[in-house]
């Protein structure tokens, strides 16, 4: 499956999915961002069950703005709907493939087991 553009009308939606949702947040005057499309197209060719989505910060700017991206290329990874990664900065090919094996043998019972024990401490 090639990228995804998500748009602030996609975004929920494809995010709250099962499974992992990759996203890459870039700008067309970004050179790291046009750097990192490359192994980013062939990570979504090579990880077909996984989506690849990229959001335009220029065309989306309130989607940035709401997830405090201030800095391109910013990756974030959703699994199962539930936030599991975000980090600023273009990744070799090789640091995206360990980030989507790490990803994908995530424990997600433990990740909601945490989620539920921080929410119970914050009240």
């Amino acid at each position: 499956m090639a990228t995804v553009n998500l748009t602030a009308e996609t975004f929920e939606e494809t995010v709250a999915k099962d499974g992992i949702v990759l996203i890459d947040f870039w700008a067309d005057w970004c050179g790291p961002c046009k750097n990192f499309a490359p192994i980013y197209e062939q990570s979504s060719e090579t990880k077909t069950e996984i989506v690849h989505g990229k959001v335009d910060t220029e065309a989306e700017q309130e989607l940035a703005q709401q997830f405090g991206i201030t800095a391109i290329p910013t990756l974030m990874a959703f699994r199962d709907g539930i936030p599991v990664f975000n980090q600023a900065g273009a990744l070799p090919a090789p640091a995206l493939k360990q980030l989507v094996d790490a990803i994908e043998a995530l424990d997600m019972d433990e990740v909601r087991a945490k989620i539920a024990e921080h929410e119970a401490s914050q009240h």
